[in-house]
């Protein structure tokens, strides 16, 4: 594919458009029977890294992104560990849009109860790299949790831990936070849920990932609090909103390559951030927007890895889209 065939940015004509990072969001008429607010949700192209939109898509990303959440989004909600906000994938349920248009986001939106986004991202890692990694280097912790010492990167920590990070707006970098400030951030008592749900969801992600010959050594979730017909939090419990263990959201590893001490092989942004590294490292960026644009290689190389996270996880909707 070239980037000809990408979807960087959508303007539907639909209300109160909001762009992020990779998603275009619009807000919907309420659903008809409840009354309630909608969101559609749409996947775009775009590609951040180290918190900054690059300037080159990755054509088919939407489509590849959103098909793993909703694999993922099937097995949470069977598992009954939380309720999730989607509520159809359909493009036949937007309204207001011609065919063309419909056909053309197939695979890559979401009809979703709107939220309120609970501003601290929720972090699992049950390997050490990324982030955790440098941090565990200069201080022996991660988020002020006491790691032991010697451990090299790619290491299994001896249990997951969880390290919240601050939910910042695009072009400023998310920091890493420990778990009491997260609760000044949210309240305890929605941390505390936040943190139980978090590891459970990823307990049964890395048995089933594990399964398929993955290794997901770390990933991020966002929760929200659901919204009433007069915008208001409903004081029902979380749900978990954004994606779902997407190679955005997460570290893919190959199972069968697994070797503490260095970079592990990858199926995730992490083929990004090398590249990137290496224009850092020789003075062409500095990690703020713009960033730079990418060569085919890596282009190609980042889609790839996409793809086969969804062929090896959920078979039957790669081969539906």
């Amino acid at each position: 594919m070239n980037s000809a065939a990408a979807i960087v940015e959508t303007h539907l004509p639909l209300a109160q458009r909001r762009q992020g990072k990779v998603r275009d969001i619009y807000r919907l008429d309420p659903d008809p029977a409840s009354g309630e607010p909608r969101l559609l949700i749409v996947a775009s192209d775009r590609l951040s890294a180290f918190d900054v939109v690059l300037p080159t898509p990755i054509p088919g990303k939407g489509r590849l992104l959103t098909q793993v959440s909703l694999g993922w989004f099937e097995r949470i909600a069977q598992a009954g560990i939380v309720p999730i906000h989607l509520l159809s994938d359909d493009p036949a349920d937007i309204p207001g849009i011609d065919d063309g248009t419909r056909a053309s986001l197939r695979g890559r939106v979401m009809i979703s109860r709107a939220c309120r986004v609970v501003p601290v991202e929720c972090v699992v890692r049950g390997y050490l790299d990324g982030s955790g990694w440098v941090d565990y280097q200069q201080t022996g912790a991660i988020c002020g949790i006491d790691l032991p010492a010697g451990l090299v990167r790619g290491d299994r920590l001896p249990e997951p831990i969880f390290t919240p990070a601050t939910k910042e707006e695009v072009g400023t970098h998310d920091q890493n936070i420990g778990f009491e400030q997260a609760c000044v951030v949210a309240g305890r008592e929605t941390m505390e849920t936040l943190r139980r749900i978090s590891f459970e969801i990823y307990a049964l992600a890395t048995e089933y990932a594990e399964s398929r010959g993955f290794i997901l050594a770390d990933t991020k979730f966002e929760f929200g609090f659901p919204l009433d017909a007069e915008g208001n939090a409903t004081g029902d419990g979380p749900m978990l909103v954004d994606e779902a263990l997407t190679s955005d959201s997460s570290r893919y590893w190959e199972a069968s390559a697994w070797t503490p001490g260095g970079e592990q092989p990858s199926f995730d942004k992490q083929f990004v951030r090398d590249y990137l590294n290496r224009v850092v490292a020789d003075g062409r960026w500095d990690k703020t927007a713009p960033g730079p644009e990418l060569p085919q290689d890596v282009v190609d190389g980042t889609l790839e890895r996409y793809q086969a996270v969804l062929e090896r996880l959920f078979p039957e909707r790669n081969a539906a889209h």
